[in-house]
């Protein structure tokens, strides 16, 4: 048989939530009916999906290939019930906005790919660059809205923020490793392993002075501004990283897989939201940007 959009929505649900009883949730139908629908798409499709655990269930590599296809498949059927709409949606305007390095690669896509199906006439305009130079650009009315980590958010009076994500910081090792055996991983180990750090988006800051807070110093062996470099690095035994979940992926480019692990101690969140100038007049299609934004607040990402 021929695998159905029911089936790939349930799927797409599975992989960004990680277990079956949450998708079900999310979804409003019975666990049963999810675990029927993965089971006949690995059976269509003839590969395994998952992996499952006690702890939920994580995309194989088969599984991580075909989630991107599924998503692509889902958003065209989107477009094109989208292209149906009323037009009072597709008035035209001008969105400028700014992003981060980090937020640009793994949360802005998502969220631009919604917004431009809902106001396909609005112009968008980008500029990536760091949080301080955004934070200026905001204040001084030059950027309607920006995306960003505001976990270091610096002018909070002049600036108002709507967060929606929040990540913790887990550890990652390469598979086979031996802090691998624990379920959670102690601060002070972390200090005699070699660090791939992390040097966009204040990451290695943050990484810093977090384990220092946990009584351990930091042994960086390397540092990049590529995550996908990080993720290369760990999988083949280089180092360790510290990072947050939003940026974790179970598999590096070349296919090794990677480990996370949470770590002992009181870790922070890592908050990614949206930023405007407080007491502004906001436009239409920064509101409606805002408000799209704030709708995808605690939706869960693939690892």
């Amino acid at each position: 048989m021929n695998f159905t959009l029911r089936q790939l929505r349930y799927f797409v649900a599975v992989a960004e939530g990680g277990t079956v009883s949450g998708a079900a949730q999310g979804l409003s139908v019975s666990q049963s009916a999810v675990t029927e629908a993965i089971k006949d798409l690995e059976s269509d499709l003839g590969v395994q999906l998952f992996e499952r655990h006690r702890r939920g269930l994580d995309l194989t590599y088969k599984g991580q290939q075909f989630f991107r296809h599924a998503l692509r498949i889902l958003d065209a059927v989107a477009d094109a019930r989208q292209s149906f709409t009323d037009e009072t949606r597709s008035e035209p305007g001008t969105l400028n906005f700014g992003v981060t390095s980090l937020v640009a690669g793994y949360v802005l896509s998502d969220i631009l790919a919604r917004y431009r199906r809902a106001f396909p006439a609005v112009e968008t305009r980008a500029i990536e660059d760091n949080g301080d130079y955004l934070e200026h650009l905001l204040v001084g009315g030059e950027l309607d809205v920006a995306v960003m980590v505001i976990s270091n958010l610096k002018d909070r009076v002049a600036l108002q923020a709507q967060v929606f994500e929040r990540s913790r910081y887990r550890l990652w090792l390469p598979s086979g490793h031996r802090l691998a055996e624990a379920e959670t991983v102690d601060a002070a180990r972390i200090g005699a392993e070699p660090l791939i750090m992390l040097t966009v988006d204040e990451i290695e800051e943050n990484t810093g002075r977090l384990l220092s807070a946990l009584g351990a110093k930091p042994n960086v062996a390397f540092r990049t501004r590529s995550v996908e470099a990080v993720r290369s690095l760990v999988a083949t035994g280089a180092g360790l990283a510290l990072l947050p979940d939003l940026v974790y992926r179970r598999w590096s480019l070349e296919g090794d897989r990677i480990e996370s692990r949470p770590v002992s101690g009181d870790l922070p969140m890592v908050e990614v939201g949206v930023v405007w100038r407080r007491g502004s007049a906001m436009s239409r299609t920064a509101r409606d940007f805002v408000a799209l934004a704030g709708s995808t607040a605690g939706a869960a990402r693939p690892s």
